[in-house]
């Protein structure tokens, strides 16, 4: 399937990193072939879900959807990568922005961005309880 397309190329050596790529399968379309938006969803989350994790040295949980943006379909067959970088923080928060890229036509490859979003993580305890974002690192 050929989609509109304004190429561009993967954001490496960015302030983003790789959180994650994945290669969409056909259970994971709609009849017309294009992959499901909850799909891409849930690899968003997992996704801005890495860079969380490690900056609170323990568990988070999603707490906000605050953008999510669709700019271009996905298809089986795209390789699809998710770069995410923390954008903010809070006493107890960590906000990531997710840019997803599709790599299509391997014969004749083009970069596409189909997806940004941003999304809220909160830290928490053993216990499932809100705790405060450790000191950084830096």
């Amino acid at each position: 399937m050929t989609h509109n397309s304004q190429a561009c190329s993967l954001p490496i050596g960015r302030e983003s990193d790789l959180a994650l790529r994945v290669m969409p399968m056909p259970a994971d379309t709609n009849p017309k072939g294009d992959v499901f938006g909850g799909w891409i969803a849930s690899q968003v989350d997992i996704a801005g879900a890495v860079p969380a994790t490690r900056r609170a040295r323990g568990r988070v949980a999603t707490i906000a959807v605050n953008s999510f943006l669709f700019k271009q379909p996905v298809s089986v067959g795209d390789i699809v990568s998710f770069y995410a970088r923390i954008v903010g923080e809070g006493r107890t928060s960590i906000t990531i922005e997710v840019e997803v890229y599709a790599e299509r036509h391997p014969e004749n490859p083009v970069v596409v961005k189909v997806t940004e979003a941003t999304l809220t993580y909160v830290c928490l305890d053993a216990e499932g309880k809100k705790r405060p974002l450790p000191p950084s690192d830096s």
